[in-house]
């Protein structure tokens, strides 16, 4: 749940909009002066500040000033919401690191609206943080699950590849992009339970053989479980066989049933599959890759997904990712 810390002198605008923000569901503190504020900021660590500008003791431009001195509030997004109309001041507010300027008065919406878009601004911010984190960890790790499987070195850095272009062209947003990649490089973490002589079989498998290789996405599951950072990740590792059909594995879901990140995925995989050489058949060309998943609508694929894959790939008239 969200924090938020209202300054405001006057009590009863700060009791308007204390009880919107609160019926939003955010978690809201409030202060009626400076000090007051510096305090709670201190103690709660929010992740959003509205503050008035005209306040005794200490005024909202201090207020400001304190908060980016702060190690931990550099980043925090700062709204002023003042009657001060001046453009002096507007300019202050912005040359001190205000992130935003709402006037009073104000309507109910316009300042939902700003709220959101902030603290949407702190929560992308903090998943990029996430991401130079752990990227180079997660990486690492797919490439040591890659290594066991002597056939398909590069593969998840291609499905990323593709898989990050498609959900481009859908309109995902900066943070659904974000968990998008993890789960890209760990769609087949899994594999680390298959046993070598299986993934690095030069023919077709035996059913037995299917029966342990069709474990993974379940295995690769559990594992990022229980990892706080990479949980969201889960539906890309779980999802990406299911079939449109619902002839898929491993749960057999069906058409909307599968989650989107599995859908999109299984596009990518197959795609990168289709272009691949392995020692039992050569690589499809490129025009034959994109007719195999055109076939695969509304049987294997999502079919809005496969117009949208086939509309990218045919206009930039691109292959594999080398």
């Amino acid at each position: 749940m969200p924090k938020i810390l209202i300054v405001e002198d006057d009590p009863d605008l700060l009791g308007i909009m204390r009880d919107i923000l609160e019926s939003d569901g955010h978690k809201v503190h409030t202060a009626r002066s400076g000090p007051e504020a510096l305090k709670t900021f201190e103690r709660e660590k929010p992740d959003l500040i509205l503050s008035d500008i005209m306040m005794p003791e200490m005024d909202g431009f201090a207020v400001l000033q304190a908060v980016r001195a702060h190690p931990e509030g550099l980043a925090v997004p700062f709204l002023f919401v003042s009657a001060r109309t001046e453009r002096r001041d507007v300019g202050l507010a912005r040359d001190l690191g205000a992130d935003d300027y709402i006037f009073k008065p104000f309507g109910v919406d316009e300042l939902r609206k700003a709220v959101r878009a902030k603290l949407e601004r702190r929560r992308v911010i903090e998943l990029f943080n996430t991401r130079a984190a752990h990227l180079q960890t997660v990486t690492l790790l797919a490439n040591a699950i890659e290594a066991r499987d002597h056939y398909t070195r590069g593969h998840v850095e291609r499905v990323t590849a593709y898989a990050l272009k498609l959900a481009r062209a859908l309109k995902w947003d900066a943070e659904a992009l974000i968990i998008l990649e993890f789960g890209a490089l760990l769609h087949d973490i899994g594999k680390i339970d298959v046993p070598r002589p299986i993934l690095n079989k030069n023919g077709p498998l035996t059913a037995e053989e299917w029966a342990i290789m069709r474990k993974h996405p379940e295995v690769g599951a559990h594992m990022l479980e229980g990892v706080d950072h990479l949980r969201a990740a889960v539906p890309y590792v779980l999802y990406h066989h299911e079939r449109w059909d619902g002839s898929g594995y491993p749960t057999g879901r069906q058409g909307p049933d599968i989650p989107p990140e599995g859908r999109l995925l299984a596009i990518a995989d197959a795609f990168d599959a289709m272009t691949t050489s392995r020692p039992y058949r050569p690589a499809l060309t490129l025009e034959a890759a994109l007719a195999e998943i055109e076939k695969g609508m509304d049987t294997q694929f999502d079919p809005t997904m496969v117009e949208a894959f086939l509309q990218l790939h045919r206009q930039n008239e691109e292959g594999p990712p080398r």
